[in-house]
């Protein structure tokens, strides 16, 4: 008898846990499901894929960690992934993402092309698109946030410029980001806008402009070599489209013991391009304050999450126009900054980089004159 007693209730007991009924929802400890599209700490789940690591350190070093910082205060709950620079694990990052019901994704594309297939695969599961710091020229992602690109290039532009200024028909080289990319675009017409009446007038000479795929460093170290060879190993300045590249170009001509001697303009307040800044072989660099791009980004997101378009619209106030796709992306675009050795102090006072990381062995004497 007593057997089954014991027999019934395990049964019912059993038929009582497979069953809300219950009440186990009511008195359980263990955690309650997570709505889709929810993450671990009950914010929407936001999907980020950032393009690569190899041709330069921001990625990784700034904007990863700034961006899940922005986001978690923001309420969301990020996944930043990585492709390092492969486009198919891009790709597969985002039908993974996709396929979990993140409420927005936000892609820094390594191409332009795949940017616009996530977008298109996104948008068909009806999952809002950020383009981050890059636009895919062609796509249909619902907003964009990033810097002044065109502005940046015109930095750059007026940082050459005011370099050679004391030297008529100076000789500059230019050394371009990748073609696919819709940043180098930017970058070199906003450099044309202050470089081609120079050219014209005579005031500088342009030896050449070459792009280089895939912003790669070593090819366009080889590029720059062959290019000052091709010239009789003459180079009066050159504009590289990063500093990743300026190192590169930097790394060529102390070969050629021009390193000094030769101006040279990046754009990224890398720890590399700020510390050739401080020794004197790049004349400037561009400082995008990425905590700015990261924090307009989360807001975005945020808003986008909650299907707040008004205030989506509130914070993407102004517009870049995609020609391939014949529309205006809604835009966030933030101010660049131009460093000369004088101003990266400032980058070192906004956090963006350590007096230690810049300042060791032959340029702490630098550094302590800049008050670093």
């Amino acid at each position: 008898m007593r057997r089954n007693r014991l027999s019934a209730l395990a049964t019912g007991l059993g038929a009582c846990l497979a069953l809300t009924a219950c009440g186990a929802n009511e008195t359980s400890n263990e955690p309650a499901q997570q709505p889709a599209g929810s993450g671990s700490n009950g914010g929407a789940k936001v999907g980020v894929i950032l393009p690569e690591t190899a041709t330069s350190a921001r990625w990784e070093s700034f904007d990863k960690p700034i961006l899940e910082k922005a986001m978690r205060d923001a309420g969301l709950d990020p996944d930043v992934q990585n492709a390092q620079g492969d486009v198919q694990k891009f790709s597969s990052l985002a039908d993974t993402m996709i396929s979990r019901g993140v409420k927005v994704l936000v892609i820094a594309a390594i191409n332009g092309e795949v940017g616009a297939q996530v977008a298109a695969k996104a948008k068909a599961r009806g999952i809002p698109v950020i383009d981050y710091d890059r636009l895919n020229v062609g796509g249909s992602s619902d907003y964009y946030v990033s810097f002044d690109n065109v502005k940046v290039g015109e930095l750059q532009g007026k940082g050459m410029a005011e370099a050679l200024k004391a030297k008529p028909a100076a000789q500059v080289v230019e050394i371009e980001g990748g073609p696919t990319d819709n940043n180098a675009t930017l970058f070199h017409r906003g450099q044309r806008n202050v470089l081609q009446p120079l050219y014209d007038n005579g005031t500088l000479k342009l030896v050449r402009s070459q792009p280089i795929d895939g912003w790669d460093n070593q090819k366009g170290g080889t590029t720059f070599e062959q290019i000052l060879t091709g010239n009789g190993g003459k180079v009066d300045g050159v504009v590289a489209a990063n500093d990743g590249l300026a190192g590169a170009v930097i790394t060529v001509l102390r070969k050629n013991r021009l390193n000094g001697r030769v101006p040279v303009v990046g754009q990224d307040a890398t720890q590399d391009g700020l510390m050739a800044v401080l020794r004197g072989d790049q004349y400037m660099t561009v400082f995008k304050p990425i905590k700015q791009e990261a924090e307009a980004t989360a807001k975005l997101a945020a808003a986008l999450s909650r299907n707040d378009k008004d205030a989506a619209k509130a914070l993407a106030v102004g517009g870049v126009n995609d020609p391939k796709a014949n529309r205006m992306v809604p835009s966030v675009l933030l101010e660049p900054r131009p460093i000369t050795k004088a101003e990266v102090k400032v980058v070192v006072d906004e956090g963006y980089v350590k007096p230690a990381d810049i300042c060791g062995g032959e340029l702490a004497g630098v550094c302590a004159t800049l008050g670093i």
